[in-house]
């Protein structure tokens, strides 16, 4: 009996990637998990290598060569396919994916375009004042959550990093920070808020706005302290101005709550200028709240690699990006697409109807260590071992630091790196015969 004890693993869960996880393995499977929340636990305890999907074309058992064969041919016959996921896999896995993308003359997009899309776009205008993780815990005595429930979606982001974290010079974590709270509804995290501001639905961009006059100390027209802004009396908006010019280290926590929001990445672009007007006093940032682990780096890969962060097109065999022309559930609701390669991701779960209707009846590349809605109906599926787990890579953590994640134990499989360079090999193999 083998026993090893792995320690300073990375969780490949949700966009924290807490990096203090201890996993002890025996015979080469998972046995326990310490440090790590109920949802990274499950995770990690299912990327087991008995609970891999399975190896099949056309609903029938396969050699990986014949998986690759197939899937070069749909993809070579394809006119116009896309190549969508890579949210939960290696930068290393992103960069394959991207080359694949341009000698296909393909179309390539993330999660990103329907989640924090909008606050990607918005840094391109105005930028971002931003931090590590490591000093909101060292530094931050206000907290602004806005839009973003990080209690349930980032189990351990409170005691990890922001909330309750004891820092260098927030000794006392908790009692040592103001926490506010800016959502529609309560939820788990503004119960541990000190001020929770609720407001009404798709009024953040009027509030946003309001709260960069009352920065710039500009008189609001026809407005008193008991005046409703976004169902909130201006006093209040009034005295969270005046808490954040009075912080030390203030920083915007901001979710999908509001990048989804009426105004979108309006709303973003305000948000962070407000940001940068507030560090006329003190010192003020923005962290956007990332959900999938790598969907962060995901973005960064296609900014290296192309120029362009998300919905990007290389149909004229150059890149072009336009949200919501080529963002992928645009294009398969257009029915623009004619193949598709799924990595790392589950559309079937995200997607809107229609649009995964659509998918179901063009030829589908899933690339995925588990099962999961699409399995049963993709014409290719190739299991791959899990990030992590069973391959090592580089991850982004939400705060644009990159994290390299270990290889704990062996799998019968390949990794998503090397399943798409076979491809792309096999598909360069074709153009070029």
């Amino acid at each position: 009996m083998t026993v090893s004890l792995h320690q300073d693993v990375v969780c490949a869960f949700c966009g924290s990637l807490c990096d203090d996880l201890e996993v002890e393995v025996e015979n080469n499977e998972i046995k326990k998990v310490k440090n790590v929340c109920a949802i990274g636990r499950n995770k990690i305890m299912h990327q087991q290598p008995h609970n891999m999907a399975p190896l099949r074309v056309n609903g029938k058992e396969c050699s990986l060569d014949d998986a690759y064969n197939e899937a070069a041919r749909i993809l070579t016959e394809a006119k116009a396919p896309i190549i969508y996921g890579l949210s939960s896999t290696t930068a290393e896995a992103n960069s394959e994916a991207v080359e694949l993308a341009e000698l296909l003359n393909a179309a390539i997009d993330n999660p990103s375009s329907y989640c924090h899309g909008p606050g990607v776009l918005a840094r391109q205008h105005v930028g971002m004042s931003t931090c590590t993780l490591g000093e909101v815990k060292n530094r931050a005595d206000l907290i602004v959550i806005w839009g973003a429930n990080p209690m349930e979606s980032h189990p351990r982001h409170f005691n990890q990093y922001s909330v309750m974290a004891k820092g260098m010079y927030v000794p006392d974590g908790r009692k040592g920070r103001k926490v506010v709270a800016i959502d529609v509804r309560p939820t788990m995290s503004s119960k541990n808020a000190d001020i929770f501001l609720q407001i009404t639905p798709g009024s953040d961009f009027e509030i946003i706005n309001v709260l960069r006059s009352l920065a710039k100390n500009l008189k609001l027209e026809g407005l008193t302290d008991e005046s409703l802004v976004g169902g909130v009396p201006l006093a209040n908006w009034r005295e969270l101005v005046e808490m954040m010019k009075a912080s030390h280290y203030g920083v915007v926590l901001f979710g999908i709550g509001l990048t989804q929001s009426r105004g979108k990445d309006l709303n973003i672009e305000h948000i962070l200028s407000l940001v940068d007007e507030l560090n006329r006093y003190t010192r003020f940032y923005a962290i956007p709240m990332r959900g999938h682990a790598n969907v962060n780096g995901s973005n960064q890969v296609l900014v290296w690699r192309t120029g362009f962060p998300l919905a990007v097109n290389f149909y004229r065999g150059y890149p072009r990006f336009n949200p919501g022309e080529f963002s992928v559930f645009d294009m398969l609701i257009r029915k623009e697409v004619d193949a598709a390669v799924i990595i790392a991701t589950d559309p079937a779960a995200h997607l809107p109807q229609a649009a995964v209707k659509y998918l179901q009846s063009i030829p589908t590349i899933l690339i995925d260590p588990i099962e999961n809605l699409v399995t049963p109906w993709a014409n290719v599926v190739i299991p791959v071992a899990p990030a992590g787990i069973g391959t090592e890579g580089t991850y982004y953590r939400m705060d644009n630091v990159p994290l390299r994640l270990k290889k704990i134990i062996d799998f019968p499989c390949p990794s998503d790196y090397e399943v798409l360079h076979a491809i792309k090999e096999r598909v360069s193999h074709v153009k070029n015969s």
